[in-house]
């Protein structure tokens, strides 16, 4: 979320708010951070869950 918020805030800054010679570089680094957020997430999501590990576990007869 973090990547997300902070490249929206950079787009909108580095369109309406930056001065004309710094727009094009704040807007690219907020459209890379956007791209991380948009590869954090898929990484996140594509994982595969751990097998729970059996030695830890009780047994019912004990």
């Amino acid at each position: 979320m973090m990547f997300y918020a902070t490249g929206i805030v950079g787009i909108v800054v580095g369109l309406a708010v930056a001065p004309p010679s710094m727009t094009v570089m704040i807007t690219f680094m907020a459209l890379i951070n956007v791209g991380l957020g948009a590869f954090f997430t898929f990484i996140f999501l594509t994982q595969v869950q751990k097998a729970p590990d059996k030695r830890k576990k009780k047994r019912k007869s004990d």
